[in-house]
């Protein structure tokens, strides 16, 4: 897949401010400084497409992007990409954390085109509590989702490895199955053709 136009279209403070649910829709999340903006500019071949900061937290709002893509088959997909605010962090207050985590609940369990999610998790840590926990609510919400580790340039690769195979292995002690996974890298750019090899084979399927 390569995307050909990628542009932001607006920020929304519940679903039911979103944009119309015309295409397949793909949102990204994970806790605050995981690297998101930095996937999603890389993704898009853009460099300020999502806002990066060294600042955790800046996003608090639901972010919709269009965008057009070409598929191997030189076909044309268009769908949205969401960039959702991170959960955990933990420098706001509790009624406003509280605040988020209704919204992006809403937006995760009622948002009619939402194909999948993309959980991002940071690799250089082992196992954190609240990504695990919000995987978790995903199962039991029933929304599918695939997770990416992500800055695996800032691990030596044994590191990167042995966190991935811990975090898989807390997970296999409650999940039957676990979902795709895949390892990334906004620096050298790897699990990027994998990701978009995802979404355009989803896409693919919705119009068969």
């Amino acid at each position: 897949m390569r995307i050909i136009e990628a542009k932001y279209v607006t920020s929304s403070p519940s679903v039911e401010k979103c944009p119309k649910a015309d295409n397949p829709e793909y949102a990204f999340i994970g806790r605050s400084n995981v690297g998101k903006s930095s996937l999603i500019n890389v993704l898009a071949g853009q460099n300020h497409l999502a806002k990066t900061s060294a600042t955790p937290g800046k996003t608090q709002l639901i972010n919709h992007f269009t965008i057009v893509s070409v598929s191997g088959k030189q076909k044309k997909q268009n769908w949205w990409l969401v960039d959702l605010p991170g959960y955990g962090y933990a420098k706001i207050s509790q009624k406003q954390r509280k605040t988020w985590e209704k919204m992006i609940e809403d937006y995760l369990r009622k948002r009619p085109t939402l194909v999948n999610v993309f959980v991002l998790i940071d690799s250089r840590h082992e196992p954190q509590a609240n990504d695990l926990e919000f995987i978790n609510n995903l199962g039991q919400w029933q929304i599918p989702f695939v997770i990416v580790f992500t800055k695996a340039d800032k691990n030596k690769p044994g590191a990167t490895k042995r966190n991935v195979d811990l975090f898989i292995g807390k997970m296999k002690e409650s999940w039957e199955e676990i979902p795709p996974y895949f390892v990334s890298s906004a620096i050298t750019r790897q699990g990027y053709e994998d990701i978009l090899n995802f979404i355009e084979i989803t896409n693919d399927r919705l119009v068969q």
